[in-house]
């Protein structure tokens, strides 16, 4: 396997320190548009790594990079709104793809969350391709959960709720998400989508449907909410169940934030003029936060993700299961340098790839998790040393 990571962020970079302690793969280059940044990433990481400059805006320079360091798999690491140009670049080279969030959603047009990629998913198959999408932690793992627990643990289901939640901290800032502000921005702000067998997919407003969820862990209840996330839109494709949801613990104060954001304009991705100068309002929200990547040092507490399931048991009684993943960001930053949420986001498109090298793993067309058998990924991430937890 040749693979090609575009994008040296805290996940890109987390991922490669997870996959230089494996030997599935024979070269990674790891691109990204700051070549600095690129040459951080794999510093210290052996000569299997190779730092390269790309435009992931790009589908042609996506495509000669391929070619270049003739790449068998692509895995995009950077923001969504980069998904369709890697996407398209990866197909013109000849590589399989894998991402961890899909083609963003247009609710002026009704087109939802993987819309663009599930509409070439025959041309994908007819070339023998494979583009595995949401193949992070959540969507990813998540999808994973849903997949095992109809194979396993259920004869029928109600309901795949999926619920993500922490208790982490970070000392010395008043506000500082742990995760890429950009992309929280639009899964927070977008109308959340909700799949039940009668209706379809449909939309709620933002923050709608609040819960109290009690986490594992010593992480205890948090609320949560809806969120447009890509599990409502994979979960259904593959698995049945008669409701599909997604609802993310960002408390009180987080959701005060993006609704002010969202009033002040500051949310809008189209430039805007100031002293001569075009730029994205919310890139300068992004660029005055501090970056995710930083912040593992300051960081305190755990993150857990996870697939609660509800429905009837293999013996035809009521069951109600949580399939979960927490990591803690001390043990992640004591043993691989990273913060606890991009680390669990970061290892599974990494035990994806080593899948795929084996052939456990196979597939043509786009495909989401839950299209492929569960216990091979579950095995093997708790191979990689992080395993994974049901109440």
């Amino acid at each position: 396997m040749r693979a090609l990571l575009v994008g040296a962020g805290g996940v890109g970079s987390a991922a490669v320190a997870i996959a230089a302690r494996r030997a599935f793969f024979e070269t990674m280059v790891v691109a990204d548009h700051d070549p600095v940044r690129a040459q951080r990433a794999v510093a210290g990481h052996g000569d299997r790594f190779v730092a390269a400059q790309v435009d992931a805006a790009s589908a042609d320079a996506v495509t000669a990079l391929c070619r270049e360091h003739r790449i068998t798999h692509v895995l995009n690491a950077v923001d969504p709104r980069f998904v369709m140009p890697i996407f398209n670049g990866a197909f013109t080279a000849g590589a399989d793809y894998l991402d961890m969030a899909m083609s963003l959603s247009q609710a002026e047009t009704g087109v939802k969350l993987g819309d663009e990629q599930f509409a070439v998913a025959d041309t994908w198959s007819a070339a023998g391709r494979l583009a595995l999408c949401g193949i992070g932690v959540e969507p990813g793992l998540s999808d994973v959960f849903a997949r095992y627990a109809a194979d396993e643990l259920f004869s029928e289901i109600d309901e795949i709720g999926v619920r993500d939640g922490a208790n982490l901290t970070v000392d010395g800032y008043d506000f500082a998400p742990s995760f890429s502000i950009w992309t929280t921005i639009e899964e927070c702000l977008n109308r959340p989508v909700v799949w039940e067998r009668d209706r379809g997919w449909f939309t709620t407003e933002p923050f709608s449907e609040p819960e109290i969820f009690h986490f594992p862990e010593g992480i205890g209840p948090v609320e949560c909410v809806n969120v447009e996330h890509e599990e409502v839109l994979l979960i259904p494709r593959w698995v049945k169940a008669r409701r599909v949801t997604f609802k993310y613990g960002l408390g009180d104060e987080f959701i005060k934030v993006l609704k002010t954001l969202h009033k002040l304009g500051l949310d809008a991705v189209s430039p805007v003029r100031v002293r001569g100068v075009e730029v994205s309002p919310r890139d300068v929200v992004a660029a005055s936060l501090p970056d995710p990547a930083t912040l593992g040092a300051r960081m305190r507490g755990k993150t857990c993700a996870g697939t609660w399931v509800r429905g009837l048991g293999p013996d035809g009684r009521p069951r109600e299961v949580y399939l979960y993943h927490v990591v803690d960001n001390e043990w992640s930053m004591r043993e691989y340098g990273h913060q606890a949420v991009v680390w669990q986001t970061a290892v599974n498109p990494v035990v994806a790839l080593e899948l795929l090298a084996g052939g456990a793993w196979a597939g043509v067309g786009v495909l989401g998790p839950e299209a492929l058998p569960p216990m091979p990924f579950l095995d093997l991430l708790t191979g990689y040393g992080s395993p994974w937890g049901l109440e």
